[in-house]
């Protein structure tokens, strides 16, 4: 699996932001897609991620203002309300298990080579 991520860029605080994660080659095996970002002195953090059945989850921080979808093989982070503290590099994965822990970055991978998100 290869995944190329797009869509950062600059934004206003409260601003908006949709991502998108191109996955391709054996995306058959995929069986969780997430979003996870990492800010500069941070540890990698999950986001959101999205699993083969469309069941998704969030970490608390950005419930009700990132949405995660998926449709074919590209995987999508809209990203409303922007603030500061989500300024950070985002990268998408992928895992060919469900982990017991979807947000944990550690259980991924296959990653794309992010891409930069600042809000200010």
């Amino acid at each position: 699996v290869q995944l190329v991520e797009s869509g950062g860029g600059s934004v206003p605080v409260r601003g908006s932001l949709r991502l998108s994660c191109a996955a391709s080659g054996d995306t058959a095996s995929i069986a969780c897609m997430g979003w996870f970002r990492q800010a500069p002195g941070k540890e990698r953090e999950g986001v959101g991620t999205i699993d083969r059945d469309g069941a998704t989850t969030y970490t608390d921080s950005v419930k009700g203002r990132f949405a995660i979808s998926q449709v074919n093989n590209t995987l999508y982070l809209q990203m409303n309300g922007l603030k500061p503290e989500d300024s950070a590099m985002y990268y998408c994965a992928t895992v060919r298990t469900i982990p017991g822990w979807v947000l944990d970055p550690s259980k991924y991978n296959v990653w794309g080579q992010g891409t930069q998100v600042t809000v200010s």
